[in-house]
């Protein structure tokens, strides 16, 4: 464990430390003290420094447990898990268990992360989120036999995230094609699917989901700069544990996989047509280059966004667009 997050943990509970204090814990100098502050700085913790009077975070960090997590998971899902891991830092989640080659049908890993200093967004986009602010998340999956539409499959995660969600007593949340999860028209996570595989034969996806549970003021500004609207889940009320949402998500994307692998799209389609956000608006769309303006007229069977222009459908397939509301 590096001596970093030794530090975060005893600054976890929010309340004051000293240096003192905090050196002895630690079994180092005041001057190691200061040089992890500044390491913590790299991840997005800024303490606060009390002149002679100590440390404290401006808001208590909820660290990751991995046993915890598989505590949580119901019986299905904890038997079906072949590896969990949790992670203080990675490039990517995604990109760690693209690494993998070996997992058999039916089984699954998960892996998470405190902080991901290269976390991918969807069309190459970084995706911001400073240590433990929120749940940064990827599930391995093989399929034996590649689903028909396996293109929509980021519909089908929306689907399982807003049911993990609901399990939690979140609701008043709605799906924005293609892959976010919003409350209005404010971000609260993404979903990015990375597929290996062929078409008609076996193919190995990593779903990747980010759910913002308590961003700091300055990622949220720094969102804000990029054109991101974005909203956590303290926002809404008392967040669950991060513990709790981890557990829930990694239950029921593994539940919509599986299902997934069985039924394809058209096991989800009416809950994600339920939720959608953009249903019957007036949007822009950014297709090959040129922006269309037409209404959202919900998906078809594999998922494509259905566009309504000058009063005839056109379809819009799945990362091929940026879609944003018409105020």
């Amino acid at each position: 464990m590096s001596g970093r997050i030794d530090l975060l943990r005893l600054l976890a509970d929010g309340a004051l430390h000293s240096g003192e204090e905090l050196a002895a814990r630690l079994g180092v100098s005041r001057a190691a003290v200061w040089k992890r502050l500044q390491q913590l700085e790299e991840w997005g913790i800024a303490a606060e420094a009390l002149p002679g009077r100590g440390y404290r975070l401006g808001t208590p960090v909820d660290l990751l447990d991995a046993d915890d997590i598989r505590g949580r998971l119901p019986q299905g899902a904890r038997d079906r898990l072949r590896r969990l891991e949790v992670h203080e830092s990675l490039d990517s989640t995604s990109d760690r268990l693209l690494t993998v080659d070996d997992l058999p049908s039916g089984l699954f890993d998960a892996c998470l992360a405190e902080f991901q200093s290269a976390g991918r967004g969807r069309r190459g986009r970084r995706w911001i989120a400073p240590f433990a602010s929120a749940v940064c998340l990827s599930i391995g999956w093989s399929f034996r036999d590649a689903p028909a539409a396996l293109s929509a499959l980021s519909l089908a995660a929306g689907v399982a995230v807003l049911r993990a969600l609901g399990r939690l007593g979140i609701a008043g949340l709605a799906l924005k094609w293609p892959n976010d999860v919003v409350r209005g028209d404010s971000k609260l996570g993404g979903i990015l699917i990375d597929l290996r595989g062929e078409a008609a034969g076996p193919a190995y996806v990593v779903v990747g989901v980010g759910v913002n549970v308590r961003l700091p003021a300055p990622a949220r500004k720094q969102l804000a700069d990029e054109g991101v609207d974005a909203v956590d889940l303290a926002a809404l009320g008392a967040p669950p544990s991060r513990n709790a949402l981890a557990a829930a998500l990694i239950a029921e994307l593994s539940n919509a996989l599986d299902e997934y692998g069985t039924r394809g799209l058209a096991a989800f389609v009416q809950e994600w047509q339920d939720a959608d956000a953009l249903d019957g608006r007036s949007i822009a769309v950014l297709h090959g280059g040129q922006v269309l303006h037409g209404r959202a007229r919900g998906v078809d069977s594999e998922g494509a966004l259905i566009l309504e222009v000058d009063g005839a459908p056109r379809r819009i397939v799945s990362g091929e667009v940026s879609v944003r509301p018409v105020q």
